[in-house]
């Protein structure tokens, strides 16, 4: 009975948002309810079951999303995406220009969101584009592919940050392995399929492209220079190594994990305050640029396009909370134990599904780590290592197969100008390409380590 109320919760949630176009975050709150008291979890409890899983999951996200959008948005809109761009073109030449836009991107799209990244970005693959000549596929694919990738596996991005905490992985030790299965997925499905696209599909540059794409917003006369904006994508990834790294030197009993400097770097290397203290430095460096007033407001207006996407994130951690409490997980668990299946490929099954069914790549992401959390916890035996490998098993399985009920499939078909066919016989592969190879690595991952 259990089993057939979470097939049909999710069946009622993908009716809700796929049907009716009821907004995520709505449809995720209305079948939490409706699966708490069709599960006889106690009346008396189930608002708070719904409020602690709902608080429980925006206390780590929150943070995260919220800093990393405001770093995104500071290199954005102070033209340090270009600079990046520029820099990198002119050390790799025109016969590299596609990696050297792919490794902009990969960069860029650390901190700042597919939709926004691939729009700054734009502009520049365009310019690159029209300078270089050939197929504009040649240019774009590779640039939007890596944020594709990052958005699906590197934290602060909401869909890794949410499963991560569900599950219960380090949130450090997430972002290095994210950011290591992602660049040689990267490099295999999206920049070298990319050139392979490009030599067997012409695509000419949109005739409107200059109108189109809002480049003057970016555009500064004193932009930061390439150190710069380096450092500022560097300085997280190094603070976060640095718990990374203590953590398995105290485990290790080589250092005292209990002496004043170790607890002090470590909490220096923790997500949250590593992304705060990049915040603080990028203010700082790039006080040059714009006015501390005009850098407040950019801050300010960041935040306003994550927080549907923040609301959605916690509402799956509202739905995760009353599976947990309804004992669904267990069940689950039992279920696919006697099958054999291990957790890693239920995973990336289960999260293929909803994101084919529904589209979006962060619903699929939290709503499958929702509904395999118990299952993990009841299992011992993973390690830190394998919750990472799960959440990437589950991001990859978040990114195949993107076609028409997906927002980021319109958002490059219209940018590019790509009739619907081709964007399927081209985009739609090159997603479930980075979906394949991304669940392959991390699967392989878990068997070695």
């Amino acid at each position: 009975m259990l089993i057939f109320i979470m097939i049909a919760s999710v069946a009622l949630l993908l009716l809700l948002i796929m049907k009716f176009k009821v907004h995520a975050f709505v449809a995720l709150t209305i079948v939490s309810l409706l699966t708490a008291l069709a599960t006889g979890i106690p009346i008396n409890k189930i608002l708070p079951t719904l409020l602690n899983g709902f608080g429980n999951t925006l206390a780590s996200v929150a943070l995260l999303v919220g800093l990393g959008a405001m770093i995104g948005r500071l290199l954005e809109i102070t033209g340090g995406a270009k600079v990046l761009a520029d820099t990198l073109i002119n050390k790799f030449g025109e016969q590299k220009a596609p990696l050297a836009l792919g490794i902009a991107s990969l960069l860029f799209g650390f901190p700042i969101f597919f939709d926004a990244g691939l729009v700054v970005m734009l502009p520049i693959i365009f310019s690159v584009a029209k300078q270089f000549g050939g197929s504009l596929i040649r240019y774009a694919f590779p640039a939007a592919g890596a944020f594709a990738v990052m958005h699906a596996f590197s934290v602060p991005h909401p869909g890794p940050v949410a499963a991560g905490d569900l599950l219960g992985a380090n949130i450090g030790l997430l972002t290095i392995i994210g950011l290591i299965c992602a660049i040689p997925t990267w490099y295999i499905a999206t920049y070298l399929f990319g050139l392979h696209l490009g030599k067997k599909y012409h695509l000419d540059l949109p005739k409107a492209f200059l109108n189109a794409m809002p480049i003057n917003e970016t555009a500064v006369l004193t932009p930061p220079s390439f150190k710069k904006v380096i450092l500022i994508l560097l300085l997280p990834l190094v603070l976060i190594m640095l718990d990374t790294v203590l953590n398995t030197l105290a485990v290790a009993k080589v250092i005292d994990g209990s002496q004043l400097w170790v607890e002090t770097l470590r909490l220096l290397g923790k997500t949250p305050i590593a992304l705060l203290i990049t915040l603080i430095v990028s203010i700082v460096l790039l006080k040059n640029q714009r006015s501390y007033e005009q850098i407040e407001k950019i801050c300010d207006s960041s935040l306003g396009p994550i927080c549907a996407i923040v609301l959605v994130t916690g509402a799956g951690g509202m739905f995760g909370g009353v599976l947990r409490a309804s004992g669904i997980g267990e069940v689950l668990a039992s279920a696919l134990g006697h099958t054999g299946m291990p957790v890693i490929v239920a995973a990336f099954i289960i999260s293929s599904a909803l994101r084919v069914a529904q589209g979006s790549a962060t619903v699929a992401l939290t709503t499958t780590a929702a509904l395999i959390s118990p299952m993990v916890a009841a299992d011992p035996s993973l390690s830190q290592m394998d919750l990472c490998f799960i959440v990437i098993s589950i991001a990859s399985g978040a990114t195949v197969l993107a076609h028409v009920n997906d927002s980021g499939f319109w958002l490059v078909s219209r940018f590019l100008e790509i009739d619907t066919k081709t964007m399927l016989k081209t985009w739609t592969v090159q997603e479930t390409l980075i979906g394949i190879v991304g669940f392959i690595i991390a699967y392989v991952g878990s068997i070695i380590f």
